[in-house]
């Protein structure tokens, strides 16, 4: 009776090595990627030009979004704070964007707990304050737009970028002098570095405001 189960058993395990060696994959059974999913030249040609740019100091890059004025603005905040709301640096400046006091009062905001608290409070300092100063840099925009700047391109979101690291009244300085007055901040990160970093968004869809308040 052992004989017989053994060889039975002997029997069962040929027909299933058997099986999965005559085994066809049925090709109207594999699954095709969906169109949108694929990666195709022209999303790839999206990607910046000066790719070595995009990485911060520790070699992390954020999710790339595209030129829109949402990649730009989700570049920004990566560099500022990595893209965290609730951060405070040791100079007191708040939040994504990295505001200071006085910055946000010219926005008309004046609680910075509640500032912290608000993402959408936030987004929208940061709107109103670069169209505040896309009014204020606006005839140094049409000026200096496609000209070079020690070996840098300037553009309009460059030049946004680094208003919004040193002032709008900083950065007319420093294209007026034709990259002669070059400002860094506490942290060392200076205009001509944000105007390369930041440089070829599309930032058209932003209006320029003057005094505008959230």
């Amino acid at each position: 009776m052992k004989r017989w189960i053994g060889f039975l058993l002997h029997l069962a395990m040929i027909a299933i090595l058997t099986s999965f060696g005559s085994y066809t994959l049925d090709k109207k059974a594999v699954r095709q990627v969906p169109d949108f999913l694929r990666a195709d030249l022209e999303s790839m040609s999206e990607l910046p030009q000066n790719f070595e740019n995009y990485f911060d100091e520790d070699g992390i890059a954020p999710p790339f979004l595209g030129r829109s004025y949402n990649g730009f603005k989700d570049a920004l905040a990566f560099k500022e704070s990595r893209g965290r709301y609730q951060v405070v640096n040791t100079l007191g400046y708040l939040g994504k964007y990295q505001f200071g006091l006085s910055t946000l009062n010219l926005m008309g905001v004046y609680n910075a707990d509640r500032f912290l608290a608000d993402a959408a409070l936030q987004e929208a300092v940061f709107d109103t304050n670069i169209a505040r100063n896309k009014w204020i840099l606006r005839r140094d925009i049409k000026t200096f737009k496609g000209k070079r700047i020690n070996g840098v391109e300037i553009t309009e979101s460059g030049i946004l970028a680094a208003a919004h690291l040193a002032g709008a009244g900083n950065v007319k300085k420093y294209l007026r002098s034709y990259g002669k007055e070059d400002v860094a901040d506490a942290y060392g990160s200076n205009i001509s570095y944000y105007m390369r970093k930041f440089a070829g968004y599309d930032i058209s869809a932003v209006q320029r405001k003057r005094n505008p308040k959230v």
